[in-house]
C-alpha cells in the first residue's frame, strides 16, 4: 500500500470538496464495476503512478459548538492513529480560528508528516491574506482552490513524497487482521488465540503505534496478526460513532492479506459489519466471517443454516465466502477459524496455469457466449490470469466494451466453480485482443 492520508479540519472549510476531488477518476471507474454503494468518507486516489487511500475524517458532525470541539478533536486523533501523513485544511476567508489553534496543538506533537493546507483562495489577494497561518506554528503551507483544484498539484507532489512506498511487503508468513465493530469480541478472540501472558508482554508502554503484529506460531500454523495493537488500545476506548470505527478497521484491512470479519450473534450483520466487509471486499482482500457469541443465541428461533443464508443475502453478489459459528468464550472453533483463514489465503495466492484455464473456460464460454449487443456478437477467444497478488483475470475478445456486469458475473461464477476461490474477491477485466 502506498500509505494513508486524512484529511482534518473544522467544518465547512471544505474537506469533503478536496476528498472529492482526489478520489473523483479513480472511483467513477471503481462503482461502475461493482454497482457497490460508497462509502463517503473513504477512497483510493493515485498521483504520479503513486497510489493512495484517503480518508476524509469529517464523517460525522453535530449542530452545537461545543460537541464541533469534541468532535475535532477525535477526528485528530483518528488522523493520528490511522493515517501516515495529515493534510490539515483551513479557509483563508475566515482566517485563523480558535479551532484551528486547537487542532494545530495537537498536530504540532505529532511526528508524522504535517500539511497544511490554506483553501478558497482563488485570486491574488487571498495569496497573501494566507500569510497569517504561519501564525499557527507549523511551518510552511500550501494553498489550494479545491474548487477549481488550483494547487492541488505542487501539494500532491510533497505528499507522494512523503508517504511509504508502494511494494506489497514480500512477507512469507501470512497477515490477518481481526476485524470488526466495538464488543465484538475481537481481544479476546486475540487472547484465545495467544494465551494473555503473549499479550503483556509484546505490548511495550510507550510504544507509537503503528503497528504491533504479533506473530503467531501454533498447532503447526504461522502467521501474522496484524495490528494487534489497535485493538487493544482501542477497547479502553469507547467507540461511540459508526463512522470511527469503521474507519478504523481501514489500516488493518489494508496491511493484511485475510480479514477475519467478526460480528455478534446477537446483533447480527448489520450495516456497520457490512460497511467493513465491503471495505475488506474493495480491497481484494481474502474473508473469513466468523460469527461470535452463537451460544448465546435462541436457538428454537435461529438455525445455523438459517442465520448463514440470512448473512448470504446481505453478501450478495459476493457470497463464496466462509461463514463460521464460534463462541471465544468457550473457546469454541477457534482453531477452525485460522485453517479456514489460511485456507483462504492459499485461494487469494493461487495461480492457474493458462493451459488449464482455457481448457476449462473456452468451453463453458462456447456453449454460452455473451448475448449479442446491438446486433454485435462477442467472441472471448483465449483468458489469462494477471500476475498479482489476488485473483484477477483478463478475457481477451473482439468487443470488450459489450460485455456486460452479468455475463462478468457469469464467468466469475464458473471460475469459482471449478477452481477454488472460497472467501476470495476476483476481478474480471475484459481486454480487446
Amino acid at each position: 500500500m502506498g500509505g494513508i492520508v486524512a484529511i482534518v479540519g473544522r467544518p465547512n472549510v471544505g474537506k469533503s470538496t478536496f476528498f472529492n476531488r482526489l478520489i473523483k477518476r479513480r472511483d467513477a471507474i471503481v462503482d461502475e464495476i461493482s454497482g457497490v454503494t460508497r462509502d463517503r468518507h473513504y477512497g483510493k486516489s493515485d498521483w504520479n503512478g503513486k497510489e493512495f487511500s484517503v480518508i476524509d475524517t469529517g464523517g460525522y458532525v453535530v449542530g452545537s459548538d461545543d460537541i464541533f470541539e469534541q468532535e475535532i478533536d477525535k477526528q485528530v486523533e483518528l488522523a493520528i492513529d490511522e493515517a501516515d501523513a495529515i493534510l490539515f485544511m483551513v479557509d483563508v476567508e475566515s482566517g485563523v480560528t480558535g479551532m484551528d489553534e486547537d487542532v494545530a496543538k495537537l498536530l504540532r506533537k505529532v511526528d508524522k508528516p504535517v500539511f497544511l493546507v490554506v483553501n478558497k483562495v482563488d485570486n491574488t489577494k487571498r495569496v497573501t491574506d494566507a500569510v497569517e497561518f504561519y501564525a499557527l506554528g507549523l511551518g510552511e503551507y500550501y494553498i489550494v482552490s479545491s474548487i477549481n483544484g488550483s494547487g492541488t498539484g505542487e501539494l500532491l507532489d510533497a505528499l507522494v513524497e512523503v508517504l511509504p512506498d508502494n511494494d506489497e511487503e514480500e512477507n512469507e508468513l501470512p497477515r490477518f487482521a481481526v476485524v470488526g465493530r466495538p464488543n465484538a469480541g475481537k481481544s479476546s478472540f486475540i487472547n484465545a488465540l495467544i494465551g494473555e501472558e503473549r499479550y503483556i508482554v509484546t505490548d511495550i508502554a510507550g510504544t507509537t503505534r503503528d503497528s504491533i503484529d504479533t506473530k503467531y506460531n501454533r498447532f503447526g500454523f504461522e502467521f501474522n496478526l496484524v495490528d494487534t495493537a489497535g485493538i487493544r488500545k482501542k477497547a479502553k476506548v469507547k467507540e461511540d460513532l459508526e463512522f470511527y470505527s469503521v474507519m478504523r478497521s481501514i489500516r488493518s484491512i489494508e496491511h493484511c492479506d485475510v480479514c477475519l470479519l467478526l460480528l455478534d450473534a446477537t446483533r447480527g450483520f448489520d450495516g456497520q459489519v457490512q460497511n467493513i466487509f465491503w471495505l475488506a471486499q474493495r480491497n481484494n482482500k481474502g474473508i473469513v466471517i466468523l460469527v461470535n457469541k452463537w451460544d448465546l443465541v435462541e436457538k428454537e428461533t435461529n438455525s445455523v443454516k438459517e442465520y448463514t443464508q440470512k448473512i448470504k443475502k446481505q453478501l450478495e453478489p459476493f457470497v463464496d465466502v466462509p461463514i463460521l459459528f464460534i463462541s471465544v468464550l468457550n473457546k469454541q472453533r477457534i482453531f477452525k477459524a485460522i485453517e479456514t483463514a489460511v485456507e483462504v489465503y492459499k485461494n487469494r495466492s493461487k495461480k492457474i496455469k493458462t493451459r488449464v484455464l482455457n481448457d476449462v473456460m473456452l468451453p463453458i464460454i462456447e456453449k454460452k457466449p455473451p448475448p449479442a449487443y446491438k446486433g454485435k456478437y462477442v467472441k472471448i477467444k483465449f483468458c489469462t490470469q494477471l500476475p498479482t497478488p489476488y485473483p484477477q483475470f483478463a478475457f481477451f475478445c473482439n468487443l470488450p466494451q459489450y460485455v456486460r456486469d452479468p455475463y462478468k458475473r457469469f464467468l466469475e461464477n464458473k471460475l469459482r466453480e471449478h477452481f477454488d476461490f472460497t472467501g476470495v474477491p476476483i476481478t474480471i477485466f475484459m481486454r480487446k485482443k
